[in-house]
């Protein structure tokens, strides 16, 4: 154990406290102090006792505060992450059903290609078909027009 001289209200005072936690001890002390003389000028001279229970009460409310505050912070940052996690869960489903609608407009495609080259094939060989009606037509014609 530690011993450490403080200074509360003007008055000098031998505390101890565990090894190394002497410096906290000075520094809660001096906090605890500020708040006292705060309060003292505030209501002037009530009596120390009676002082020393409204700073008590006093910094207590003020930790009950911090104490709500934190968690409505926690609440809502729990929000937050529920909120989070079900966005996350749409965007993922979102993904799923978009790469599914993109397999089918690829196999549209696919369809659309095959339908294209069969049009096409279909297009040449009625070319091709139409050139030789043509060239027979022609040669037919030359023959006829040879033969008189």
């Amino acid at each position: 154990m530690a011993n450490v001289n403080i200074k509360f209200n003007g008055k000098d005072y031998l505390l101890s406290c565990d090894d190394g936690q002497e410096e906290s001890l000075k520094k809660l002390t001096f906090f605890l102090d500020k708040k006292y003389l705060e309060l003292k000028k505030k209501l002037g001279n009530i009596g120390e006792n009676k002082l020393m229970l409204i700073t008590a009460i006093k910094l207590i409310d003020e930790h009950f505060d911090l104490r709500k505050r934190v968690k409505d912070q926690k609440d809502k940052l729990d929000e937050l992450s529920k909120k989070f996690i079900e966005l996350k869960s749409l965007a993922i489903k979102y993904k799923d059903v978009k790469e599914i609608e993109i397999k089918d407009l690829n196999k549209e495609i696919e369809i659309i290609k095959k339908n294209i080259e069969e049009v096409n094939s279909m297009y040449e060989s009625m070319l091709d078909r139409t050139t030789e009606s043509l060239e027979k037509i022609i040669k037919n014609a030359e023959t006829s027009s040879n033969i008189q």
